[in-house]
């Protein structure tokens, strides 16, 4: 399956608000549930254990001992999730949710999704937070807290600030130069106080909503050509044998056809997408920061580059931690250039 959803005891492990679960399945509400609520109907009301490995024996008995590996179980199925080392240290579904709730004391916190992937071995929450970042008149980006653990030892507790955009539903993940998008919180004995302490990194969203808020508004003040939305996007895009310069002056003899490709998907789905025709975003910085972001969430193909997991966990990886990360980093430091003058685009 595509979508990697968990189906576990009957049910796909996904919990949506008002928004149709992925391929139609999971649990859709109409309100927004407790924390209690929401772990139930996402199917992550299941306990993890970590156990001892065994080999087996020449006889077929389990009986030789494995030193410094174990295996993470899901107690309610039995599914081994993974195989991790000795000090690694289960963070449970209960203490991911218990965060979101230490944060404004349960009061405030809206959960948007919820779900586990493969068999368990990756959840993930989404919850809107009290306030939200206004561009314009009309363009409205949500303050979302994403959170998302494993099971299996393959990455860190992540909590990352996402603004959604109400208009066409993205999801952006961006990092503001000298500012911490990510919390990460590795799977020692300490993970569970390092996961209540987090609740301060709330604090930093607050910071970074205020700060995207303010250059979000001043990018979409700030009109630039055509011509200009294409060198942003291209300079933001451009591998590293393709050089600035060359870019700027339309020395495009050297670039591969990958990336030209790739250039011209981004620029029609600026010219196209109804996100990328309102007064925000229509002939304006901002407008060519959210072609690269709205490329991203909504053109471009991920695939997985093991049978084990899915395209959509390669997209997660990628938007939060890999090549995807760095190139809207770029394009955020590209447009707060051009914000402040476009005279390097010519």
């Amino acid at each position: 399956m595509a979508h990697n959803i968990n189906y576990s005891n009957g049910k796909a492990s996904f919990y949506s608000v008002r928004e149709k679960a992925w391929h139609n399945l999971g649990t859709v509400v109409e309100n927004y549930q407790t924390s209690s609520e929401v772990i139930e109907a996402a199917g992550l009301n299941f306990h993890v254990d970590k156990r001892k490995l065994l080999g087996i024996d020449q006889e077929g008995n389990p009986t030789i001992k494995v030193p410094g590996n174990f295996a993470t179980v899901r107690t309610d199925t039995d599914t081994i999730l993974g195989v991790v080392g000795e000090k690694f240290h289960v963070v449970q579904n209960l203490n991911a949710f218990n965060f979101f709730d230490d944060i404004v004391k349960g009061e405030g916190i809206k959960f948007e999704t919820a779900g586990a992937l493969g068999n368990g071995e990756t959840i993930f929450i989404t919850a809107k937070l009290p306030s939200y970042i206004k561009v314009g008149k009309d363009d409205v980006s949500e303050k979302y807290l994403f959170l998302t653990n494993s099971h299996d030892g393959s990455k860190a507790v992540t909590i990352a600030f996402s603004p959604v955009r109400i208009v066409c539903n993205n999801t952006l993940n961006l990092a503001l130069r000298d500012c911490t998008n990510k919390h990460k919180i590795m799977h020692t004995e300490n993970a569970d106080a390092a996961l209540k302490e987090a609740a301060k990194f709330m604090g930093i969203t607050d910071t970074l909503s205020g700060l995207l808020d303010q250059a979000f508004n001043h990018f979409a003040k700030v009109s630039i050509t055509d011509a200009e939305v294409k060198k942003l996007i291209a300079l933001a895009m451009a591998p590293s044998d393709l050089k600035a310069e060359d870019i700027l002056k339309g020395n495009w003899d050297n670039a591969s056809s990958y990336f030209i490709n790739v250039l011209d998907d981004i620029l029609e789905y600026n010219a196209v997408a109804p996100s990328q025709q309102l007064d925000t975003t229509k002939g304006t910085v901002y407008g060519a920061l959210n072609a690269v972001t709205g490329y991203f969430q909504n053109v471009r193909s991920y695939n997985s580059k093991t049978k084990i997991r899915s395209a959509s966990d390669a997209q997660l990886d990628s938007l939060l931690f890999g090549n995807v990360a760095l190139r809207t980093q770029k394009i955020f430091d590209l447009c707060s250039e051009a914000s402040k003058s476009t005279l390097f685009l010519n």
